[in-house]
């Protein structure tokens, strides 16, 4: 199943969603952590009417989200310009995941800032010479110019531009918020020994009410800024087609090597 269709598998008419997650979206033993995100934030904006945009998420990757789950949202507060969403995502009796959703209509004020580092863009790739990843792993789902590796081999830094293959129809938030995840954490770029990396947590801040970009195109850049005693804390960015920065993001990334 691709995204558009698990997304719409869930319905406001259940308060609990069941969802059985494809092998086709696992990295490893659990769902890629940006399929995760998504259909728990589907879960949260499906759980109360009229929510404003989603200006913030913040992610607990807690277990394996893998096979048959369920997703439950629960509104924590509702005020007249914000709304607090909390979803979890249980495999049987755990909560594999848990995901706090802020929802906040955009305000007039006088401050009007930004000081985000633009890169120095590559080319939006061509369609020919495009890669996705094997059946068995969520990038099958993607496109892509390189292996996600190449360029971050002995860096802290990766970066790329990424799409779905089948991105006609997405919700340009529900795009940005899966794809947002797609590149490898960074610190696997230092590492001189073989070893698994997993993330621990997402903090996310959308930048954009209204997130748009170009034929599906996302430029991802992920820097790690410290690892040590096997954990590392990264930095990450998304543009769209335009150059125009549409998401922040930090995370904690376990390193088991």
């Amino acid at each position: 199943m691709n995204l558009f269709s698990l997304l719409n598998s869930l319905s406001s008419d259940n308060p609990i969603h069941a969802v059985s997650i494809p092998t086709t979206w696992h990295q490893g033993r659990t769902a890629y952590g940006g399929l995760s995100t998504t259909l728990a934030y589907q879960a949260a904006a499906l759980a109360a009417p009229d929510l404003p945009p989603l200006l913030s998420a913040q992610i607990a990757f807690a277990g394996p989200v893998a096979g048959d789950v369920t997703i439950e949202a629960k509104v924590l507060r509702r005020g007249r310009n914000s709304a607090f969403i909390r979803s979890d995502i249980r495999s049987g009796e755990d909560i594999v995941f848990s995901g706090t959703f802020v929802f906040m209509a955009p305000r007039e004020s006088h401050v009007n800032f930004s000081d985000i580092a633009a890169p120095d863009f590559p080319s939006i790739p061509d369609d020919e010479g495009l890669r996705s990843g094997p059946p068995e792993f969520f990038t099958y789902h993607m496109q892509y110019a390189e292996k996600r590796l190449i360029e971050g081999n002995g860096t802290s830094s990766l970066s790329g531009w990424y799409r779905f293959r089948e991105h006609q129809g997405l919700d340009p938030m529900a795009s940005l918020l899966c794809i947002g995840d797609a590149l490898p954490p960074s610190a696997m770029g230092l590492m001189t020994e073989q070893g698994m990396v997993s993330s621990i947590n997402w903090q996310v801040n959308l930048l954009s009410e209204k997130p748009q970009t170009d034929n599906g195109w996302w430029y991802l850049q992920s820097e790690t800024h410290f690892a040590a005693h096997g954990a590392s804390s990264q930095t990450m960015h998304v543009w769209n087609s335009r150059g125009e920065p549409m998401m922040t993001g930090m995370q904690a990334v376990a390193i088991f090597a």
